[in-house]
Order: structure tokens, then C-alpha cells, then sequence
């Protein structure tokens, strides 16, 4: 399961129906909400992630 970098919901990778790829990565969305948002600002969310393994 991968976890959506947006509203942190869990994402099967196999069903996943969105998906997008940054800096050779890919990352998987429970919507296509959360995938637009993601793509607007990758960075953003990417921090957040960061600084919650902090």
C-alpha cells in the first residue's frame, strides 16, 4: 500500500486509477482532487511528509 501524499489515505498501488511521477518517483492518489493538487505543488506535500518523520 502506498500512502497518498495529500490526505494521507491509504492507496493500493495495483488499483490505484491515479498516479503521477516527480524527480523519478512514483506517487499514488485516491482522487483525482488529490492528484491535481499534488501536481500544483509538489514540494509542498513532499515537505509535509519530511517533517512528519521528524
Amino acid at each position: 500500500m502506498a500512502t497518498d501524499p495529500v490526505c494521507k489515505m491509504l492507496v493500493s498501488e495495483k488499483t490505484a486509477k491515479w498516479t503521477t511521477e516527480y524527480k523519478g518517483r512514483k506517487y499514488y492518489f485516491c482522487a483525482p482532487g488529490c492528484k491535481k493538487a499534488f501536481e500544483e505543488n509538489p514540494e509542498k506535500y513532499l515537505k509535509e511528509i519530511e517533517e512528519e518523520k521528524e
